[in-house]
């Protein structure tokens, strides 16, 4: 969804849809045929990475202040995202090897110290977490959408299809929230990060049923999005709250069984194009705006088409991991998109994430006997599901083990493969023990960015007595100052104010 969208295209009736779909049907058979005809880049190994932020001010509540920011800042590599509390980093593609992780750094590091110091300058800050929990019902209404037309239609497609009210009913331990919004702004909540992995066709299936094995463990680790409006709910409530937050369906469509738009999948897949067809299949077109190329007449003559339609449509099915089609240099290719993810708590630890998530995807894609074939469908996105409630204490069901405990996945497992994965990727070792080490850190001690938030809010509440909104802004404040500390999380001291 990163295009932008002008207002005068933006008005959209019965003739546009079928235009776009008639488009969107004949970008599916070119891109079929483009992979029939053997026409995608094969030789570069190339991540990306795509870092979400909250802008907050001195008191750790949102600030909104994301277009001062960004004009001040003046680079492409920062832009909008939904809510004018937050922003987008985008990190250039960078190729798999050697010391690709320490590159990594110094470049985020460097923006992201940047983009804070100008915040300064509006009295505010960033801050990299998976829900801010100081924001309240108040923060989200449609006057903070970010100004740029393409959010508020799409929220107004998302709204027309539902025609009711978005119901947000999430059971933590102990503590449920139960609300109601007229608009998709609590989504705004949300900030992720996302991995891009740029793979071959053939190669395409393995790396993205890998990265949706390893969903579940993925976010057991990296759950830190423990508060929602008051609330502690879900060690990773981003997961429920993104599902339900932009869900088109009523109840009774949702009982018919129409696909959400924020989804897992059901079933390993054998190459991209059947992604794609799904996107036709299950998904109305929320944003019917037709390109200007013809598809069909581009790769006729040779060219190399955009698929402006099929892009588009893409960028409005939200996968937690999304199949990529791009043109670059003017070559085309595929990319996995990794979703599952919280920001932060740290550069150290998004790293860390990445690590994780490379050498697992190559490792896993790699064997003989791929674990998609040992390990149901539906037990990967129980995985997810358990892990975004439960956090690194979740129980993971994996082929050979049966139900076990994340950290001893972690530890015995998936560890071991990371390692043998980034050593095929050819990562230096010394980066390759740093950040795995960091992994490890968290699976051993069972602390993550969840852990420590629940835990300093705990000690805040019972130990000084404060109220829970009090003790809430006060744990984002020390949460901000750790962050920028830069330490991994599960190092972080439980205490102070």
């Amino acid at each position: 969804m990163g295009e932008r969208v002008a207002a005068a295209e933006l008005a959209f009736d019965g003739r546009d849809r079928e235009r776009f779909r008639s488009r969107l049907t004949a970008c599916q058979d070119v891109f079929e045929r483009m992979l029939a005809q053997d026409l995608f880049e094969k030789n570069r190994k190339l991540c990306g990475i795509e870092l979400e932020i909250h802008l907050i001010d001195g008191q750790g509540r949102p600030s909104m202040v994301n277009r001062q920011v960004l004009e001040r800042i003046a680079s492409p590599d920062f832009q909008t995202e939904m809510g004018l509390f937050n922003l987008e980093m985008n990190i250039a593609p960078h190729k798999i090897v050697g010391t690709m992780f320490s590159e990594l750094r110094e470049e985020m590091d460097t923006a992201l110290h940047y983009a804070d110091r100008v915040a300064g300058g509006y009295g505010a800050g960033v801050a990299l977490i998976g829900v801010l929990p100081t924001l309240d019902g108040a923060h989200l209404v449609r006057e903070n959408f970010t100004d740029e037309d393409r959010y508020v239609m799409l929220n107004d497609q998302i709204a027309v299809l539902r025609g009711e009210d978005f119901q947000l009913r999430i059971e933590g331990e102990g503590e449920e929230l139960d609300a109601a919004f007229p608009t998709i702004m609590p989504e705004a909540c949300c900030t992720s990060v996302q991995f891009h992995l740029q793979v071959t066709p053939d190669g395409f299936a393995r790396a993205w049923n890998a990265a949706q094995a390893i969903a579940g463990p993925q976010v057991a680790l990296g759950a830190n999005s423990p508060f929602l409006l008051g609330k502690k709910l879900w060690h990773e409530t981003r997961i429920a709250l993104f599902e339900q937050a932009t869900d088109f369906r009523t109840v009774e469509l949702a009982a018919q069984g129409v696909r959400p738009r924020v989804w897992f999948g059901e079933r390993w897949v054998r190459g991209p194009a059947e992604l794609f067809r799904e996107n036709i299949k299950y998904f109305t077109s929320l944003l019917p705006r037709v390109g200007g190329e013809d598809s069909e007449a581009v790769l006729a003559a040779g060219g190399i088409p955009h698929l402006p339609e099929l892009r588009l449509h893409n960028g409005t099915v939200y996968r937690w991991n999304r199949p990529v089609y791009d043109v670059a240099r003017g070559k085309p290719h595929l990319r996995v998109e990794n979703r599952v993810l919280p920001a932060g708590p740290t550069v150290v630890d998004v790293l860390a994430n990445a690590a994780f998530f490379y050498g697992l995807v190559r490792a896993l894609a790699d064997e003989e006997s791929p674990v998609w074939r040992r390990l149901a469908f539906s037990e990967a996105r129980e995985n997810l599901h358990r892990a975004a409630r439960d956090g690194i204490g979740a129980e993971m069901a994996w082929p050979g083990l049966g139900t076990v405990p994340a950290g001893r996945l972690v530890t015995e497992v998936l560890l071991p493969l990371a390692a043998q994965g980034l050593d095929a990727w050819r990562i230096d070792p010394r980066e390759r023990d740093l950040y795995l080490g960091i992994i490890e850190g968290r699976a051993r001690s069972g602390r993550n960015g969840a852990v420590w938030q629940i835990e300093q809010v705990d000690y805040l509440e019972q130990k000084t007595g404060m109220s829970r909104p009090d003790a809430i802004a006060a744990m984002t404040r020390r949460y901000a100052r750790l962050g920028r500390a830069g330490a991994p999380v599960h190092t972080w001291p439980v205490g102070g104010v």
